[in-house]
């Protein structure tokens, strides 16, 4: 059978980025495989070392691309990242912010210019490629896009168009991370039936690296476990899903639940029972509306489950209550009993209010300690200003261990596997003890162990006397057990 990518005792030259033992995997054709394991476990590492990033001792990887006749590993290899639903393959990042901009720069980038672009950037301009470009915009159902904003799209919509993006390179391999992640339920059953078309119309083999292990779609034939950096044997998707563990009932043990519990207790120092009143909240982007009409009142010590399509306003309606979006001041809006525009500032808001979301993982580039990171909560600030004394660090270090992060207080943010990161982000949402909780997908790229503990600290938290929590979650399953309320939003079209 053609062996695709092969690795054999494959160890990198670079300590660094070595895995505990000697690499082995192969790819062959007709298979497409699933790359499962713990948070900070090696699965990143793994694909760096397939995709030829980190070079090896004494041997390379070997490649058989054919029919393909492009030699290099980058023109067969796709390798699309998803932190988080608005970056892109190539590292731009379009601003989940897009409510700040209240008219849009006609410069700003358009979907069918960009793949236009993208379409001349991987090859010749011939009738096989056009008709190629025709085929991928039909299959992805893109063509009525074309016109459309990057910084307007959707999750899903953005997600369709980075797999295009990539797949007119007419690549041997698309290896993506998590790419479900993000996604309602409608969305992500069609990305896995346009992931299952792609696998069998073409000479292409599929690569997914997966946290959450329910996921594995049925087109999958095999999977790789890596953790605690080794790489598993490849087995079949009939052998890991009768063997993997069931999901953990429970992970926080009782002492630290009754630690969290039991933290030394701050008042409110706002004199009102309503956190969030919304009264006939509409916003409107040129001939786009994001919310209409909508009355919403959150009162103090309930927990609501915030919910609905990709695109139907969730995030903007997020900003609103972080009082990030500057049409919150003309609309009927009060925050913690205040009108907004009442004379109090941004953040005399946000010192009530922790918050974490994929955006805001997106956004931290910052090759500091991680414990800095968590502190950066404390006062609102990105991690670089405000230097926390030594009372503070205690609280920060417990947030760590609460999320099993002990030891890795010094570690650099950048040097964390990506789902450690979302631990960090997650224990600076409450390391202020906040009076509202506000956790936007929280549970982004964890692996199943980790999306338990942290349900288990939300629940734990919401045992606290006057915390109010708002989730947004695309899976049921992930919601807290302390979930009193919900509210879903619909798409306007």
């Amino acid at each position: 059978m053609q062996k695709i990518i092969k690795i054999e005792k494959g160890v990198t030259r670079m300590p660094e980025w070595r895995m505990a033992e000697p690499v082995d995997f192969e790819l062959c054709d007709a298979e497409h495989i699933a790359i499962v394991g713990p948070n900070g476990g090696g699965k990143s590492m793994l694909v760096d070392i397939l995709i030829g990033r980190h070079p090896l001792i004494m041997t390379e990887p070997q490649y058989d691309f054919s029919p393909s006749t492009k030699p290099l590993a980058a023109d067969n290899i796709k390798y699309i990242t998803f932190r988080d639903s608005y970056g892109d393959s190539d590292g731009t990042y379009f601003l989940q912010q897009r409510w700040n901009q209240q008219e849009i720069d006609e410069e700003t980038p358009r979907v069918g210019s960009e793949l236009e672009k993208a379409y001349h950037m991987a090859g010749e301009d011939t009738p096989e490629r056009r008709a190629l470009q025709s085929h991928l915009y039909s299959l992805f159902h893109i063509e009525h896009l074309m016109d459309k904003y990057l910084i307007l799209m959707s999750s899903g919509e953005l997600r369709k168009y980075q797999l295009t993006k990539a797949l007119l390179t007419d690549p041997r391999v698309l290896i993506m991370d998590n790419p479900f992640i993000g996604l309602d339920a409608e969305t992500r059953d069609q990305l896995k039936e346009l992931l299952s078309l792609l696998a069998r119309e073409r000479h292409l083999q599929v690569v997914l690296v997966l946290s959450k292990t329910d996921d594995i779609p049925d087109f999958i034939t095999h999977v790789v476990e890596v953790k605690d950096m080794r790489v598993g044997t490849k087995m079949t998707r009939e052998e890991y899903v009768t063997n993997r563990q069931p999901n953990p009932s429970r992970v926080l043990d009782e002492e630290m639940e009754n630690t969290i519990v039991n933290l030394p207790y701050k008042d409110n120092d706002y004199n009102s029972d309503e956190v969030v009143g919304m009264n006939k909240v509409s916003i409107i982007y040129g001939e786009r509306t994001i919310l209409k009409e909508l009355d919403w009142t959150v009162r103090n010590g309930e927990r609501w489950a915030l919910s609905g399509q990709n695109g139907a306003g969730k995030s903007t309606l997020l900003s609103l209550v972080c009082a990030d979006n500057p049409q919150s001041y003309a609309c009927d809006i009060s925050l913690f009993g205040n009108p907004r525009g009442s004379g109090e500032s941004i953040w005399d808001i946000k010192k009530h209010i922790g918050y974490v979301s994929p955006e805001m993982h997106r956004s931290y580039h910052r090759d500091i300690p991680a414990i800095r990171i968590v502190a950066s909560g404390l006062k609102d600030t990105v991690g670089l200003y405000a230097k926390p004394n030594e009372s503070e660090y205690d609280i920060c270090r417990l947030w760590m261990k609460i999320f099993g992060l002990e030891g890795k207080e010094n570690t650099s943010f950048l040097k964390l596997s990506s789902g450690e990161q979302r631990l960090v982000l997650v224990a600076r949402a409450f390391v202020k003890d906040p009076q509202l909780l506000i956790l936007d997908e929280p549970l982004h790229g964890l692996d199943n162990r980790n999306r338990r503990l942290v349900k288990d600290v939300i629940e734990a938290f919401c045992r606290r006397r006057n915390k109010t929590l708002i989730m947004v979650t695309h899976y049921k399953e992930e919601l807290p057990a302390c979930i009193d309320h919900s509210i879903f939003l619909m798409r306007h079209v």
